[in-house]
C-alpha cells in the first residue's frame, strides 16, 4: 500500500529549491458527477489553487479543452493545458498545440459516433477541439459495452486516430505520440523547471495521469488520487479532491515556513 501524501509532505517536498506542481482537473480539483458540466471549483479549492500559485508555478492539465479548464479554473498566472495535453497556454505568451491537421478526421468521427450514440440510452458525446469522448457513466451496465463498440467501430474507420480509455469514458485522439507525460516534460524546459533542483510534483486520479507519474519517475513525485490501482506508478495516494486540497494547504504553510 503506497503511503498518503498527507502523512509525507516534508518527505514529497524534500530539500529542493523549488517545487512545481501539475495537477489535473476532474477527480483531482472537483469530484467527478454524472454531467461534465456541472463539475466546477469550490471558493476555497480556487483560493487555494491561487496561494499556492502565488509561491511556485502551478499547471492544470485535463482531458477537457483549454477554453473550458480555463474557465472553469479561472487564475491567471498558471499554465493551462487542455486536451490531455495538446492544447497548452500560460503567460508570457506561453503557448504549444498539436493536432490541427486531424481536425477534419476528428470531425468525421464525431458525427458518426454522434449517430452510433443515439442509439443508446444515457450515452453522452463531447466534442472537444483535438477529441471525441463518448460518456457511459449513465448508461445501463449491461449496455456499456454497445459504447465500446461504437467508439471502436469508428476508430476502425479512421486510423489516423487512437482510442484512449478514462473513468466511464472512451475517447478519440489524434495518433500522435503525446500525451500528459510528455506534456509534463515539455513544460518543465519550458517553463525552466528541469534541473536538478527543482522538484516537480503531479496530482491526478486517472489513467490517463499514469503517463505523467511513469514520466516523473525519476525526477519528480506522483501523487494518485482515489484508490490505489495495483499498477499505479505513482509513489503517494490521497482518497479525494478534499484531500487534495489538504494536502495543496500543507504544502502552502510548509513554503511560508
Amino acid at each position: 500500500m503506497i503511503p498518503s501524501a498527507l502523512d509525507c509532505v516534508q518527505e514529497i517536498a524534500g530539500h529542493s529549491d523549488r517545487l512545481g506542481v501539475f495537477l489535473d482537473y476532474d477527480g483531482t480539483l472537483t469530484p467527478i458527477v454524472s454531467h461534465p458540466q456541472d463539475a466546477w471549483l469550490t471558493d476555497s479549492m480556487r483560493q487555494t489553487l491561487r496561494e499556492l500559485a502565488g509561491s511556485l508555478p502551478v499547471a492544470v492539465l485535463s482531458g477537457r479543452d483549454l477554453h473550458d479548464v480555463r474557465r472553469r479554473v479561472d487564475i491567471d498566472g498558471i499554465v493551462y493545458a487542455g486536451s490531455h495535453g495538446f492544447d497548452i497556454a500560460g503567460a508570457g505568451g506561453l503557448r504549444r498545440q498539436l493536432g490541427a491537421a486531424y481536425l477534419p478526421v476528428l470531425d468525421m468521427a464525431e458525427a458518426e459516433l454522434r449517430e452510433a450514440l443515439a442509439e443508446i440510452s444515457g450515452a453522452q458525446l463531447e466534442r472537444k477541439h483535438f477529441s471525441v469522448a463518448a460518456h457511459y457513466r449513465n448508461v445501463n451496465t449491461n449496455d456499456a459495452f454497445k459504447v465500446a463498440q461504437a467508439v471502436d467501430a469508428v476508430a476502425a474507420k479512421h486510423l489516423e486516430l487512437r482510442r484512449i480509455d478514462g473513468k466511464k469514458v472512451y475517447e478519440l485522439l489524434p495518433r500522435i505520440e503525446w500525451d500528459k507525460g510528455k506534456a509534463v516534460m515539455w513544460l518543465l524546459k519550458a517553463l525552466g523547471l528541469e534541473h536538478e533542483n527543482v522538484r516537480p510534483i503531479f496530482i491526478g486520479d486517472d489513467k490517463t495521469d499514469e503517463d505523467a507519474f511513469r514520466a516523473l519517475k525519476q525526477c519528480g513525485v506522483g501523487i494518485l488520487v482515489g484508490k490505489q490501482s495495483e499498477s499505479t506508478a505513482a509513489r503517494y495516494l490521497l482518497r479525494d479532491p478534499a484531500e487534495v486540497e489538504r494536502f495543496l494547504q500543507m504544502l502552502i504553510a510548509r513554503l511560508a515556513q
